[in-house]
């Protein structure tokens, strides 16, 4: 049996503890998009943890994975970059295909995982009806290598209101640099996923973030991880779409926060942990 394709292990930025040192927290991205993502997270989540924001690969400053890679492959590219980053277990927060990434990854490398927050995420891919015709309008645009139609066009779904331009002009610029064979690669693995089947095996505490008017993944895909997984919490996030990191960020902070903040009440402290004193300014880390 083939094993799931690899390359250099990913580009990743850290942001040091600031202040106490919480477990470690490795941050993932959604489709097209890069770890820069998380800068209204990783500042607030660096007071008291060590965060490793990750270019998945293909994006970003990461290299390709050959081939066409599973999300399996994706998540072994996570694992690689923690060993990189000398990071031996994390809370794991992914949004839509970062939170897929890191669902598979909590089912692979179950001793790596403190917790999982899963984002607008999925067991198996299910697009909303009113959203397909938009999936295969981008997808046409892809397989043109237009990617700067592509920014442009989930920009506009992602953050429709007037009040949100800033963050459109910002979601169009990243996705325009997103490479048009990196986009294919991960919109196929996302066809392929399917772990429904073993969402009983995930054994550390999970959180699952809903966006109340997400477009693009439907509210029983989120219920059904919610259900499915053992001891798992589902959160709705009010007024938010799909990037609910971006367009709720001080709502999502505080759950991701509050969630942080019970696992780790109820893990015991590390014996001979001190807090450390840094300056908490990200460190990018070029691998």
């Amino acid at each position: 049996m083939t094993g799931p394709a690899r390359a250099a292990p990913p580009h990743w930025i850290e942001y040091p503890a600031a202040r106490s040192f919480g477990g470690d927290v490795v941050l993932l991205h959604g489709l097209g998009s890069s770890a820069g993502d998380w800068l209204l997270q990783a500042p607030v989540l660096q007071d008291r943890h060590r965060v490793i924001a990750v270019d998945l690969p293909g994006f970003g400053e990461s290299p390709r994975l050959p081939g066409w890679p599973s999300i399996a492959s994706y998540a072994g590219a996570v694992a690689e970059a923690m060993a990189d980053a000398g990071v031996s277990a994390a809370h794991v927060i992914g949004l839509s295909l970062g939170g897929s990434v890191a669902l598979q990854f909590g089912l692979d490398f179950p001793q790596q995982a403190l917790s999982l927050t899963l984002v607008n995420a999925f067991g198996r891919l299910r697009v909303r009806p009113q959203a397909m015709l938009r999936t295969g309008v981008r997808m046409g645009f892809v397989l043109l290598g237009r990617m700067d139609r592509v920014g442009v066009w989930v920009a506009e779904e992602l953050f429709p209101d007037s009040r949100q331009a800033e963050l459109r002009r910002f979601a169009a610029e990243r996705l325009t640099l997103a490479g048009r064979r990196s986009y294919l690669q991960a919109g196929q693995a996302l066809a392929r996923f399917n772990v429904r089947r073993r969402l009983g095996e995930v054994r550390c505490p999970t959180l699952v973030v809903a966006g109340e008017n997400d477009t693009t993944i439907p509210p029983s895909a989120k219920e059904e991880l919610a259900q499915a997984i053992p001891g798992a919490r589902l959160v709705r996030v009010p007024g938010s779409g799909h990037a609910t990191p971006l367009d709720e960020a001080q709502a999502f902070n505080q759950v991701v926060e509050k969630f942080l903040d019970e696992v780790e009440g109820s893990r015991p402290a590390p014996a001979g942990l001190k807090p450390r004193q840094v300056q908490g300014r990200p460190v990018a880390l070029a691998n």
